[in-house]
């Protein structure tokens, strides 16, 4: 009796593990753009003090000793985050200013730049400008609050005819209320456009007000002014 022919079983096929995947050697550039990216992170979600070398290395999912390779210590890479954050605001609101056609627009557009990046990235900035071991580093001729007000006084000046001392005295103070409407806007109980509308109408309202002020006060009489 012929023996039935055997079927050989195909043999199972192991399952292959997979490869884990490969690291993408960045550009000394972009490694260290990533890394400040991480620590921006962790300064506006946690503070200044959650920062550190190995905080930083496993946010970016790289050594510590990696990020010495780029940073000496937490100061310098804090200091580089500001400057880097500060050109990154101020190239946004340049660019916003120059599109303004009016007074109002200009305060508008850079009102609004500064509430949008505040609700993408937190009180970022402020964060790293209360650190004195970092603000202490700060370029004082480009990122300045002072040459930013010294610009924006010399258009108040011309567009409402105040005298060049008051105009500095009202951009100075003006320029606090949005970083103050930008500390509210996290708190989350007014919307960003309501937090703008009423920022620029206080800024406007104040710098009118002013205006009449000073046109009034022109118009007395000598010794009525002196004494008043």
């Amino acid at each position: 009796m012929p023996h039935a022919s055997r079927t050989s079983k195909p043999k199972p096929r192991l399952k292959q593990k997979p490869r884990p995947p490969k690291r993408v050697r960045l550009a000394p550039e972009a490694r260290q753009a990533l890394i400040l990216d991480h620590a921006a992170e962790i300064v506006a979600r946690d503070g200044v003090s959650a920062l550190s070398m190995d905080s930083i290395g496993r946010e970016a999912g790289i050594s510590k000793s990696l990020v010495y390779n780029y940073f000496p210590n937490t100061t310098d890479l804090l200091r580089q985050l500001l400057q880097r954050e500060w050109r990154r605001l101020r190239r946004l609101q340049v660019e916003a200013a120059r599109e303004a056609d009016t007074f109002e627009a200009l305060v508008r557009s850079v009102t609004h730049v500064y509430l949008k990046y505040i609700d993408e990235r937190g009180m970022l900035i402020e964060r790293l400008q209360a650190e004195p071991s970092v603000s202490a580093m700060h370029d004082p001729t480009e990122f300045s609050r002072d040459s930013a007000v010294g610009y924006l006084a010399e258009i108040v000046a011309d567009h409402f005819g105040l005298p060049m001392d008051i105009a500095k005295a009202a951009t100075d103070i003006s320029f606090g209320l949005p970083a103050t409407a930008g500390a509210y806007l996290l708190q989350r109980k007014m919307t960003r456009q309501a937090l703008e509308d009423l920022t620029v109408t206080m800024i406007l309202g104040t710098l009118d007000a002013l205006k009449r002020e000073h046109i009034a006060g022109r118009r007395l009489p000598r010794r009525a002014r002196a004494a008043s």
